[in-house]
C-alpha cells in the first residue's frame, strides 16, 4: 500500500492472469498513485496469500468476495477499484456485489461479459502472433491443446501463460517479455472451471450503479467489442480505446492510458 491521502479515494488494483500475484501490475501501474492511496494485493493461491483448504474448489466467486472482505478488514468506507484483464472482471463483479462501497470502477482490457470470447482466444492468439511472424510462439501455442485447459493442472496453465504472452502485444519489441514461471494449484482450478463450464455475468454487470471506465487496446486479441458489449451492459459505463495497443495499454501506450484513467478516476463523488 501506499501512503493514506487525506480527501482522496483509496484505490484497489487487482491483478489478472488468474495464477499471478500482484507483482503483474507493479510498478505498472504506479502512475495511479498519485494523489491516492493505491492498494495492490495477492489473490488467495497466488503470490505470497496461501491457497484455501480445498483448492481444487477455488471459483472466481471466491475471488470477488474476498474483494468485499478485504474493504471491510481495511475499515475503509469506500474505495474505486482497478482490474486488468480477469481482474477486470473481479472488480465489475465486486462493484456489483458492493454497491455501497465502490465509487469507480475503472478496467484495463477486462474479459467480456460472457464466456464467448474465451472460446475463441486461442484462435485469435494464433492469428494475432501468426500476423506478426512470431513463429517460435507460433509453434509453442500450437502444441498446447486450450482444452487441456480445463483440467486444473497447474504446470500446464503456467506454460500456457507464459507461451501465451507474446499474443497479448500490439508492439513487436515487447513480444521478447514474460512473466515468471508461476505454478498455482488454486489459480489453476479457477481458471480451468472457467473455461470447462463458461460464464454470463451479463446480470451482475448490468447490476453495477458506479461509474465505470473501460480502457482497452484496439489491436488486443480479446477484441474491444467485448469492452463496447460490457459498456451497453452497465448503466453508466463508457469505453476509452487506445490505438496500436495490445493487451497490456499501460506498458504500449501509457500516456493516454494513464491520462484517460486518472482523469476519470480523479472525478467528483458520485
Amino acid at each position: 500500500m501506499s501512503p493514506p491521502v487525506e480527501d482522496a479515494t483509496p484505490l484497489l488494483a487487482i491483478n489478472g492472469g488468474m495464477i499471478y500475484g500482484h507483482d503483474l501490475l507493479w510498478p505498472a501501474l504506479s502512475p495511479l498513485a498519485a494523489g491516492r492511496r493505491l492498494i495492490l494485493y495477492d489473490q488467495r493461491g497466488r503470490g505470497l496469500t496461501p491457497a484455501p483448504p480445498g483448492a481444487r474448489a477455488a471459483r472466481i466467486e471466491h475471488d470477488v468476495l474476498d474483494v468485499v472482505a478485504l474493504r471491510d478488514a481495511l475499515g475503509i468506507a469506500r474505495w474505486d477499484l482497478a482490474g486488468h484483464s480477469w481482474g477486470g472482471g473481479i472488480a465489475l463483479l465486486a462493484a456489483a456485489e458492493d454497491v455501497a462501497g465502490v465509487r469507480r470502477v475503472l478496467t484495463f482490457d477486462a474479459v467480456g461479459a460472457t464466456s464467448g470470447w474465451l472460446d475463441r482466444l486461442h484462435a485469435s492468439a494464433l492469428a494475432h502472433l501468426e500476423h506478426r511472424g512470431a513463429t517460435e510462439a507460433h509453434t509453442l501455442l500450437a502444441l498446447l491443446d486450450p482444452l487441456l485447459l480445463h483440467e486444473p493442472d497447474p504446470e500446464r496453465h503456467a506454460e500456457y501463460s507464459r507461451t501465451m504472452y507474446a499474443a497479448w502485444f500490439h508492439d513487436q519489441g515487447m513480444r521478447s517479455f514474460s512473466p515468471p514461471v508461476t505454478h498455482s494449484p488454486t489459480g489453476a482450478a479457477v481458471a480451468a472451471r472457467l473455461r470447462r463450464e463458461g460464464f454470463d455475468w451479463r446480470a451482475r454487470y448490468a447490476a453495477v450503479r458506479a461509474p465505470v471506465l473501460l480502457v482497452h487496446g484496439v489491436e488486443d486479441a480479446l477484441p474491444i467489442a467485448e469492452a463496447h458489449a460490457s459498456a451497453a451492459l452497465i448503466p453508466r459505463a463508457r469505453v476509452v480505446a487506445i490505438p496500436e495497443a495490445g493487451h497490456m495499454p499501460f506498458f504500449e501506450h501509457p500516456e493516454p492510458t494513464f491520462a484517460a484513467a486518472l482523469d476519470f478516476l480523479d472525478g467528483a463523488e458520485t
